[in-house]
Order: structure tokens, then C-alpha cells, then sequence
């Protein structure tokens, strides 16, 4: 979404990174830039929204029509995120831009509440975490999700949230307050097993051990809750020896069922993604040009069919696929999905 055709305003020191002095000016909803000690290298962009819900074209496969986004950018700084090429409608970059340069609706919840509080809105299911992770870092400073909650609650209004954020943790109690008047379904994101390797990839994010935790922690709450494993690196994650090991590990959670897919790479991805991978793993470059020939974003579709073949098995070995009895209760129209092969990118 751009900002109606208008560009960050310049505080303080006169410029944003990213953005030449020539090309800001001021906006009306731009509060103030701030760059906190405790948050190095990060540099926060307050704005006040004039809305809340985002709707979804119907064109689009996802399974909801509604979203809300408090952040826009994301600390996290996964290497593969598929929401980097949003940041470049705030003419800011999809790379480092992205992961230091965050965006926060501080006014979001307050004008949530006055949309659905509107004679024409509808409760109808609401996706929290389609761009950006509503549990990132900042989430620990601006805590907007209580009061995003409390409204969809309040309103009535079913919702769901993907995240990779412990800090989810700290409003389980509420979730599961707001569980007992409606819909809610929560799902984590853990695609690496390997520690050393998952702080490699998503060096801004939660350890892999910390978010299988929190999924523990929101079953023992008594909330629906399961894991996508999203995106499945070819020859970096996909192994059968991985992918047993870490669902093992998230079957242990009481995890209800796994959502899985091979990595996406958006045309404004692929340049970043590229990059990193020369720096460190070079050898396999060749290996992902084939996948990922020219401005293709999905994996060469025979890689698909055969991680297809070994993911399969493994899932209803240890009852995680969807049509498994403990997963059952994600059939509920609000929580309807497409077939694990044909989930379109989250990340």
C-alpha cells in the first residue's frame, strides 16, 4: 500500500537512510522518526493510520479478505522474506531497508476499533501477520497488540495471527479470554531445525527451541495452534533427516498440523536472497539458478513434486496433516486453507 502517493518526511539529521533528501517532504501522519538505544542499528517511523483493516483483492487465493498490519518492515531480517519488495512503496529498499527501517501505525488499535464499529462492516474473519510479524522486536516497545485484541473482541470479529515472536507469550492470557467470544487461531513459523543455521537465515528472529515453546505454551492455554514450516530451502533445509527431525520436535508441542512449502522468491526477493547466498554458500548458487532460472519464483516444479512425495508421508506419520483427527478443528470455514501444496507464500 502506498502511502496515498507520499513519502516518509526527513526528522532531525534531515534525512532517512534510503531515501534522497531531494525526493522527501513532509506528510501529514508522520509523527516522528526515532532510533531507541536498546534497538541498534533500527530506526522507528511513527505514523498515524487513517485506517486499520486492509482488504484483500478477490483475486488473491488467501483463504481471508481482511488484514491488519501494526508494522510495516520487519527486524526479523529473514534473508528469504517474501514482504521485502512492500518497503520499496515507501521508497525505501527491499534489503537492509526492510530489516532497520520499521514502520509503526502507533494509533492502529483506536482506529481498528472505529472501523469495525461502522454500520457496514460485517464480522468477517481477519488475518493478522500476511505482511509483516505483528511480534517483532518493536512489539516489545509500542505493545499495540493488546489493544488490536481487545478490538477484534470487542468487534466481534473472528481473526487469526502467524508469527515467529515469542513474545506472542506475554498476551496468551487474552487470547485466551478473547478465544471464549470468538474465532482465534494462532500459527508459528519455524522452517529450520539446525540452530546455527536458523540464526544464520533469520538472524533477528526468536531461537527455533524458544518458538516451539510458545506453541506448547498456547495449547497448554487452550488455543488452536499450528506450525508453518515455510519456507523449505532446497539442499539447505529439505532433507528427509531434517524435516523428521524437526517435526518430531513440533509434534511435541501438541502442534495441531503443519502447513509446509518450498522457498518463493518474488522478483524483488531473488536480488537479496542471491546475495546472501553467494557470501555463504557459493557452491550451491548454480543449484539455485536452475530452481529459480530468469524471474521464476516457485522451485522448478519437478523439486516441488518430489519434496512433495517425502514431506507427505512424514506428515501423517506423526499427525500433522490436516485431515488428521487432532487437526480436525482447522476445518472451521474462518480457518479454511489451501492444500499444503497450494499455500501460497506467508514469508
Amino acid at each position: 500500500m502506498r502511502w496515498s502517493g507520499q513519502q516518509l518526511a526527513a526528522t532531525a539529521d534531515g534525512s532517512l537512510p534510503g531515501l534522497g533528501l531531494a525526493q522527501v517532504a513532509p506528510i501529514p501522519g508522520h509523527l516522528r522518526t526515532v532510533r531507541p538505544p536498546e534497538f541498534a542499528g533500527i530506526t522507528f517511523h511513527e505514523v498515524v493510520a487513517k485506517s486499520a483493516l486492509n482488504r484483500v483483492p478477490e483475486a488473491s487465493p488467501m483463504p481471508f479478505r481482511w488484514t491488519v498490519n501494526p508494522y510495516r518492515g520487519c527486524s526479523h531480517a529473514c534473508v528469504y522474506c517474501f514482504a521485502r519488495g512492500s518497503h520499496r512503496y515507501l521508497d525505501l529498499d527491499a534489503g537492509r531497508d526492510f530489516d532497520s527501517q520499521i514502520i509503526v501505525k502507533v494509533n492502529v488499535a483506536e482506529v481498528l476499533r472505529r472501523d469495525l464499529a461502522k454500520p457496514s462492516w460485517e464480522p468477517e474473519h481477519v488475518a493478522l501477520g500476511t505482511n509483516t510479524d505483528p511480534y517483532q522486536r518493536a512489539e516489545g516497545r509500542y505493545r499495540l497488540m493488546p489493544g488490536i485484541i481487545r478490538a477484534l473482541t470487542d468487534g466481534r470479529t473472528p481473526f487469526s495471527m502467524l508469527t515467529k515472536g515469542t513474545l506472542l507469550r506475554r498476551d496468551l492470557p487474552l487470547l485466551a479470554e478473547a478465544n471464549e467470544r470468538v474465532r482465534v487461531h494462532l500459527s508459528m513459523s519455524i522452517a529450520i531445525g539446525d540452530p546455527t543455521l536458523q540464526q544464520l537465515i533469520e538472524p533477528g528472529t526468536p531461537s527455533t527451541a524458544a518458538r516451539l515453546a510458545t506453541v506448547a505454551a498456547a495449547r497448554e492455554a487452550g488455543l488452536d495452534c499450528d506450525v508453518f514450516v515455510m519456507p523449505i530451502l532446497p539442499f539447505l533445509t529439505d532433507s528427509t533427516s531434517q524435516l523428521r527431525g524437526l517435526f518430531g520436535q513440533i509434534r511435541d508441542t501438541g502442534a495441531q498440523s503443519v502447513v509446509y512449502g518450498a522457498l518463493h522468491l518474488r522478483e524483488h526477493v531473488k536480488p537479496w536472497f542471491f546475495a546472501w547466498l553467494e557470501r555463504e554458500y557459493p557452491e550451491l548458487v548454480p543449484r539455485y539458478r536452475a530452481l529459480y532460472p530468469g524471474r521464476t519464483s516457485q522451485a522448478d516444479r519437478a523439486y516441488r513434486a518430489e519434496l512433495a512425495d517425502r514431506v507427505r508421508p512424514l506428515l501423517r506419520e506423526y499427525r500433522l496433516d490436516r485431515t488428521s483427527d487432532r487437526s480436525r478443528g482447522l476445518a472451521h470455514p474462518d480457518h479454511a486453507a489451501p492444500s499444503p501444496q497450494a499455500t501460497p507464500p506467508l514469508f
